[in-house]
């Protein structure tokens, strides 16, 4: 539970659309139902099992290379989610609004990840990660919307991007059932 990519410098009342618009120009991002799957977007399967508490305790194995994608999935947004629960444990400053400059923000966001980071490397037993369980989701926080920023508006499902993930699923699901 590491911080291998960080994009810190909006403030928290940004609405999520507007920072949605300046990621999509750098990665792809893990997304949840709620997005199409599209190009930057990496969204689970519709109406296939998804949530880690529909698996049984992993006493239900996937059946086909969606469900097993649609696992991995969970689980990668799940290590996510934990991995801010955490952070929020640990420093208090990151729980509620700030009222520092942003530049101070960013810099505060960028310390707490490179001492995260640091703390999972160097100390073997991280008792505050005890306290986040498992299946580890927070509740969704509205956003103030700023009126003047572009949106964005639609959400186009992309033949290209579907294939791309039929094909990582698939090679995935492959890969598993040869071990």
């Amino acid at each position: 539970m590491s911080f291998i990519y960080l994009l810190a410098g909006w403030e928290g009342s940004a609405a999520d659309s507007r920072i949605l618009r300046n990621a999509l120009t750098r990665k792809y991002y893990l997304a949840d139902n709620g997005y199409t799957n599209q190009y930057g977007f990496l969204t689970p399967y519709r109406g296939v099992r998804y949530h880690l508490s529909e698996w049984g305790n992993n006493q239900q194995l996937p059946q086909n290379e969606k469900e097993y994608f649609n696992m991995r999935h969970s689980k990668a947004r799940n290590v996510i989610e934990r991995t801010w629960g955490l952070m929020k444990k640990r420093w208090g400053i990151l729980r509620s609004a700030s009222f520092y400059p942003i530049k101070t923000q960013i810099r505060i966001i960028i310390a707490c990840s490179i001492l995260h980071n640091f703390i999972r490397k160097e100390i073997s037993y991280d008792p505050f990660e005890d306290e986040i369980p498992e299946d580890f989701y927070p509740i969704e926080i509205e956003h103030q919307e700023d009126s003047e920023t572009e949106y964005v508006s639609t959400q186009e499902n992309n033949d290209e991007w579907n294939t791309w993930r039929d094909g990582l699923a698939c090679s995935m699901y492959l890969e598993w059932l040869d071990r």
